[in-house]
């Protein structure tokens, strides 16, 4: 079956004007243009754009998922697989969070107690899955799978206490780079601070600290841009000057 741009634009949920962005983009082509200049869409480009919205929907960017439904090694049947387990994911996320606040409400309403750590169940799992679903091919290439395992485990067992520790940590080193920064020393007093801060934060991830470890991570965070991108968010160079930090505080520079 084939349909016009409004039709398909109409059975999909999306605007006519997404689906000419996509053809302009080349993410998303017509099968043809009749004779009256109408795009025409086949069953070719009606999975296509179902791929495009499944990956959307997992909060993949548009350049990306041209880059992964573009592929010689792309398998649409394994790509529906994966996108189902994602779903899966997603749906006890949900109901993780859907129980947290049903709890919450029976605490207020009812005077049923409800542990601390209850309370922040939902939202460590699905900080644990966002660190996965941006970072995890990287992470899963340098480090271990048992690494990570274990990582997950101390986030899902944080403490209240540990949980406000982390967040304060985080901004700290964020204000301490900042003046370090200024000094533009690595070895300097606030950059030697600002490392130690951050081995302290990296720790509550860590089952373990290394050395290497540390430095090695700094590194990804100049060689993966999305980290260099929150580092030099306010100030561009902020995430060498961490990694030079890191290197000269665990002996790693040459």
């Amino acid at each position: 079956m084939e349909y016009t741009v409004q039709k398909l634009a109409q059975m999909a949920g999306v605007s006519t004007r997404t689906l000419r962005y996509y053809d302009e983009i080349g993410i998303l082509k017509p099968a043809r243009i009749n004779s009256s200049g109408y795009r025409i869409y086949g069953q070719k480009e009606v999975n296509r754009l179902q791929q495009i919205l499944f990956y959307k929907e997992l909060g993949v960017n548009l350049e990306s998922i041209n880059n992964i439904i573009t592929a010689p090694a792309f398998d649409e049947v394994t790509a529906l697989r994966d996108h189902c387990e994602k779903l899966l994911e997603k749906r006890d996320q949900l109901d993780l969070l859907i129980a947290n606040v049903n709890k919450t409400i029976a605490s207020k309403e009812r005077g049923i107690m409800m542990k601390d750590k209850e309370k922040f169940e939902g939202f460590k799992k699905k900080l644990i899955e966002d660190n996965q679903e941006k970072y995890g091919k990287e992470i899963r290439a340098k480090y271990e799978d048992e690494v990570i395992e274990k990582s997950n485990n101390k986030v899902k067992n944080m403490t209240l206490e540990e949980h406000n520790e982390i967040t304060r940590l985080s901004d700290e080193i964020i204000e301490t780079l900042h003046a370090a920064f200024k000094t533009g020393n690595p070895a300097g007093e606030l950059a030697q601070k600002a490392a130690d801060l951050h081995r302290q934060w990296v720790s509550f991830y860590w089952d373990g600290y290394s050395k290497e470890a540390h430095a090695g991570l700094a590194q990804m965070y100049v060689d993966d841009k999305r980290f260099t991108a929150y580092y030099d968010k306010e100030q561009s160079g902020m995430a060498e000057f961490l990694r030079d930090a890191v290197l000269v505080y665990t002996g790693m520079k040459n």
